[in-house]
């Protein structure tokens, strides 16, 4: 499974104490101080279960009627998560099971299984449709918040919903998932209904659910699908040449132009900025970062050598810092093409979010100062520009010179996952810096 060995070079520290102890001090004083008391202070909704995910510029719910699988899994999983850091004094585990159970007592489908896609907020389904994506989540959530809370209930409903994505989702003729459905898991139409198409984001989560599946089951059904996930990214997801992400293909793998599907996922952002020469020639320089630490963690808990993936991984964060990082104005661009450049300009929230964690995790596997030098530079965009000082969450949309373009704090597709994960994970490996660097 693993590419030629590369030659490991041991760490060597070429950082200053200094600066990784005042990038720390910042990130757990925005944690601690500003991130999650914004969550924990507004996401409850007791009275209909579940948590309320809309909230505008200042922080105030906007009334909209929705609770999506997104967002719901998305917030169970930041606060298992923090349970899991050592956060909260058992707080958030009391908070994670209060989403845990709106999203099986409520969002699961008793007839057909699986959980629907839309809510509104008493509790009733919006939309029925099974969307990959959306389950992907919840397998991820739901393991994070069995490991923080050794409520049996999240590791059986981890491990259902697992079981209905093998039965219904696999493609047994070309490999990978299909992503679309109906509520009784009938295959999508094609085009823009998303049952012909396959996708890097949505294989990549699967990576991520899967290794906390099997963190927290030890299951060699788990391992062994985590192990043909990550295969299928390596040998069909990224360019073989330039190791970048592809992000669109046809059910046999052909590399597709990115298309809007009827039943959105991940649709944070305006997309009138940038326009692509060639929309089958571009990858995102988030997703590339994001692929290569998970990809890492995934190694450590399958106890894989990641030693064995290093010129992969290397290769991965050099075309990320020399092409997605803007030297000028700081942060991470949205995308360019394989062989390097940028189409799009703008900076994503959760693109920074992504790229603070690679690059802490090609600091740590090498100790060269120009990955240092990129994660200060997303990390001074990030608490200069992204992060609204007034209410504590992060922008979801700037501009390349780092003013607001879109300005609600959470939606459906916008909560609390890449900004939480980032602060907390920037955390660890940031610690685990300076211990290599004192």
């Amino acid at each position: 499974m693993g590419q030629h060995p590369g030659e490991y070079h041991p760490y060597r520290s070429s950082m200053k104490i200094e600066e990784i102890n005042i990038c720390l001090n910042e990130a757990e004083s925005h944690l601690l101080n500003e991130l999650l008391p914004f969550w924990t202070d507004r996401m409850m909704d007791y009275e209909n279960g579940g948590y309320i995910t809309h909230f505008d510029r200042d922080g105030n719910d906007t009334g909209e009627d929705e609770k999506s699988l997104i967002a719901q899994s998305r917030s169970l999983y930041t606060l298992s998560s923090a349970q899991r850091a050592g956060y909260g004094e058992g707080k958030f585990a009391v908070l994670a099971e209060h989403g845990a159970r709106f999203m099986i007592d409520n969002m699961w489908d008793k007839k057909f299984g699986g959980f629907f896609w839309m809510m509104d907020r008493s509790g009733k389904v919006k939309m029925n449709n099974k969307i990959l994506y959306g389950h992907s989540f919840a397998i991820y959530s739901l393991s994070e918040y069995a490991l923080a809370s050794g409520d049996p209930r999240g590791m059986e409903y981890a491990e259902k919903t697992f079981d209905l994505v093998q039965k219904n989702c696999t493609d047994t003729y070309h490999g990978g998932y299909f992503e679309m459905f109906e509520r009784d898991w009938s295959l999508a139409g094609p085009g823009s209904k998303g049952g012909d198409r396959k996708t890097l984001d949505v294989h990549m989560h699967l990576m991520e659910a899967f290794t906390t599946l099997y963190e927290c089951s030890g299951k060699e059904v788990h391992r062994r699908k985590l192990l043909e996930d990550i295969e299928i990214l390596l040998n069909r997801m990224i360019h073989p040449e330039f190791k970048t992400g592809i992000p669109q293909f046809t059910a046999d793998w052909q590399i597709a132009a990115q298309i809007k599907f009827d039943i959105i996922w991940g649709w944070d952002r305006y997309t009138g900025e940038g326009e692509k020469n060639n929309p089958t020639d571009n990858t995102c320089y988030g997703h590339n970062a994001e692929f290569a630490w998970l990809l890492i963690h995934a190694l450590k808990i399958l106890e894989i050598d990641k030693a064995n993936y290093l010129d992969l991984l290397i290769r991965i964060f050099d075309h990320t810092i020399t092409n997605g990082i803007d030297q000028e104005f700081g942060g991470v661009y949205v995308e360019g093409p394989h062989s390097g450049g940028v189409y799009d300009r703008e900076k994503e929230f959760w693109q920074q979010a992504e790229v603070m964690i690679g690059t802490l995790d090609a600091c740590l596997l090498t100790g060269e100062e120009k990955y240092w030098d990129a994660y200060r530079n997303v990390h001074r965009f990030v608490f200069d520009k992204v992060i609204n000082k007034d209410a504590g969450e992060w922008y979801p949309l700037l501009s390349r010179q780092g003013d607001p373009i879109w300005t609600h704090m959470s939606h459906s597709w916008k909560v609390n996952y890449h900004s939480v994960r980032a602060v907390i994970q920037s955390i660890r490996r940031l610690n685990e810096l300076a211990v290599k660097t004192d």
